[in-house]
């Protein structure tokens, strides 16, 4: 095997060992981008002097056995909406092109102080909202498995640079899907942590109840590793909780047998292809055969979530966005006057799917509508996350698929945004009540990977880390990456 497509709890034995060190690693993954990132477009800005530097000084961090964590050394990439201090930070759009942040989102910080090697900034749809990547102003990511399909959104760079072996682990952020649906469109693992358990200061926010940063990486034990780093309280950010971090890497090995698994009846219904319900199944079955015990549950509102979030999220968009003005920083457009300005400025620099997103919410909270529209999906919502606490009085875990179908086609949905929001039927429901949840890959649906959705209740990532572990040592098809020598894997 090369350098590059070892796991991070791999290469942190290597590194701690000194059988290799980071400076070599972090060679091995600025030739990998060089590579292949050509073909792949999961970076928009690749700090190959910095990462460098970073990585000559996690040397000696590892030679003088001086404040090592398992990161320290290892080369990982940010989701572009992460503020880092003198890298850009675009979030994919044209309005924030040239902003470079004075400060570092909490996580990046967490990350550097652990000896992690930052090796640039991915790609996503702008300011995150997108299933596809295809929203992105500023370059085209292909799925590795198949350059004809969609990397998923709107952490597809994050999703498509570990599959494609150009980071050993990434981090991407999850609104409503977007980090769960890549990662399973490209058979990587991907956890979005509960509510309040990952500090978001630092992250642009598109929708701030709904925000949540978490790890895409090659494994279970990767995942477990970066989140012990990331998560904690942070002083800086309000809706951080201040519980105690478990030792996740530490707990995945303890047995689940007993452990309740419940299958969403809702989730398994019309539009589910059948691949992707054959996957899960198998999926569901060696869960069963590892000692959980397997019952059928409801989500009677399942049906309300997409509507429901498309004014939740929206409204909050609407009010986020309002900042980007021309006036403080960002892409500002020539004009006569103030007026002018605001127009032109808003006009040019958003894309066609944030601007109507931008409408929608600002539809929803206007004098009149507030009450039909913003505060009945308010209710609604209540109504999801009673659904799920009744459920997990019964059951420990839920298990289901992370999206209807495998990674579509470029093109295919961008025309309808109805049915792109419907990519996300099956993981909205988890941001809407503030759970963890995690995609761990299950199989494959023709030549295209498919992902095993697990949901946990509220910070319990301890049981939803330990069961995706059992299950990705029965499945085997964690660590598996397309053959990029072939285009697309094929």
């Amino acid at each position: 095997m090369k350098l590059f497509e070892y796991s991070l709890e791999e290469l942190g034995g290597m590194l701690e060992s000194r059988e290799v060190s980071s400076v070599e690693l972090t060679r091995a993954l600025l030739e990998r981008i060089a590579a292949v990132d050509e073909r792949i477009g999961a970076y928009l800005e690749v700090d190959a002097e910095g990462a460098l530097i970073r990585a000559a000084a996690a040397d000696q961090r590892l030679a003088a056995g001086r404040e090592v964590t398992p990161l320290t050394g290892i080369p990982l990439g940010l989701k572009d909406l992460l503020s880092t201090r003198g890298l850009k930070t675009t979030c994919g759009s044209r309005m924030l092109a040239d902003y470079r942040p004075e400060y570092d989102a909490t996580v990046v910080a967490r990350l550097q102080e652990a000896g992690a090697v930052i090796l640039g900034k991915l790609n996503m749809d702008e300011f995150a909202m997108g299933s596809s990547t295809e929203n992105s102003a500023l370059k085209k990511t292909v799925n590795p498995w198949d350059f004809s399909r969609v990397p998923g959104g709107s952490s597809g760079g994050s999703t498509a640079a570990v599959a494609a072996a150009e980071a050993v682990a990434t981090l991407g952020s999850d609104t409503g899907g977007s980090i769960r649906q890549p990662a399973s469109f490209c058979g990587v693992v991907g956890l979005k942590p509960s509510y309040g358990r990952v500090s978001r200061y630092g992250l642009v926010a598109f929708a701030s109840s709904l925000d949540q940063i978490g790890p895409v990486t090659l494994t279970v034990a990767d995942a477990a590793l970066l989140l012990e780093v990331i998560a904690g309280r942070d002083e800086r950010d309000s809706t951080s909780v201040d519980r105690p971090v478990p030792a996740y890497h530490a707990g995945l090995k303890q047995e689940i047998k007993g452990l309740r698994v419940g299958v969403p009846q809702e989730y398994f219904g019309a539009g589910l292809e059948a691949g992707v319900a054959a996957a899960v199944d198998r999926a569901i079955a060696e869960l069963k055969a590892a000692g959980a015990e397997v019952v059928e549950v409801s989500l009677p509102h399942t049906e309300y979530a997409v509507a429901t979030y498309y004014l939740l999220a929206t409204a909050e968009a609407s009010s986020n966005l309002a900042r980007y003005d021309g006036v403080k920083y960002g892409f500002r457009a020539a004009a006569d006057d103030l007026r002018e300005m605001y127009f032109k400025t808003r006009a040019q620099g958003f894309g066609a799917e944030v601007k109507r997103r931008i409408m929608l919410g600002t539809y929803a909270l206007s004098s009149g509508y507030y009450d039909a529209y913003y505060r009945k999906a308010q209710q609604v919502r209540n109504l999801i996350r009673q659904d799920f606490d009744r459920v997990f009085a019964a059951v420990d875990l839920l298990a289901a698929p992370v999206c209807p179908t495998p990674a579509f086609a470029f093109g295919e949905k961008l025309d309808d945004p109805l049915a792109m929001y419907l990519s996300d039927i099956l993981t909205i429901p988890v941001n809407l009540a503030g759970l963890p949840a995690i995609s761990v890959p299950c199989g494959f649906s023709g030549h295209l990977p498919v992902g095993l959705q697990l949901i946990a209740p509220a910070f319990a990532e301890e049981v939803l880390l330990r069961a995706a572990w059992h299950y990705e040592q029965r499945g085997g098809f964690c660590g598996r990456r397309p053959e990029l020598d072939r285009e697309g894997g094929k």
